[in-house]
């Protein structure tokens, strides 16, 4: 790994490798909230951290922020009946929250998902995947709320836009989200 980079650092078009029973969950474009809430009692966001972050430099070329610009992120964890099943992560550039983006900031334990599937014009741009591994900041935010964390967890992320401002939308799937479909 001379120059820094392997194939771990990049997104995919596609979730190669991915076990068979979690690729509905990843490949699914809908609402990951909706289909949480259907497959169980109780659902929660439970927040984690909201406020100007540092960010992936690959988030931010995605969101044309210059590498060591602040970005706006949202850090919460998504369960269900008291168990955690997904890692989210969202970051936008700070000037779009006095336009576009300006609902996300007060969401709290709302659900981002409500938001973006509920208004006409917010448009999804197709949905890339990544097999996150210990050293990657994601997995290790993901799996504070693990015992016995994977080798890896899923990732997938996509680009929502509103009157073309983008804000970058990454979920981390936790081993608990295979339960829900056994459940109901």
């Amino acid at each position: 790994m001379s120059d820094g980079k392997n194939n771990d650092d990049y997104w995919h078009g596609a979730a190669v490798g991915c076990d068979a029973k979690l690729a509905p969950w990843l490949r699914d474009r809908g609402s990951l909230t909706q289909r949480i809430r259907e497959r169980c009692e109780l659902f929660a966001v439970r927040p984690v951290r909201s406020g100007l972050a540092r960010i992936a430099f690959d988030e931010s070329a995605l969101l044309g922020l210059a590498p060591h610009r602040l970005a706006w992120s949202r850090e919460v964890f998504l369960y269900a009946d008291g168990k955690p099943v997904v890692f989210a992560h969202s970051a936008c550039a700070p000037q779009h929250l006095r336009g576009a983006w300006g609902a996300v900031r007060g969401l709290g334990s709302r659900p981002l998902g409500e938001l973006l599937f509920s208004h006409p014009q917010v448009a999804r741009k197709p949905l890339h995947y990544k097999a996150l591994h210990a050293h990657h900041l994601l997995y290790r935010s993901a799996a504070t709320v693990l015992g016995d964390a994977p080798e890896r967890l899923w990732a997938r992320r996509s680009l929502f836009t509103l009157h073309g401002a983008p804000l970058l939308v990454t979920e981390v799937f936790l081993p608990g989200i295979l339960r829900l479909d056994q459940t109901r």
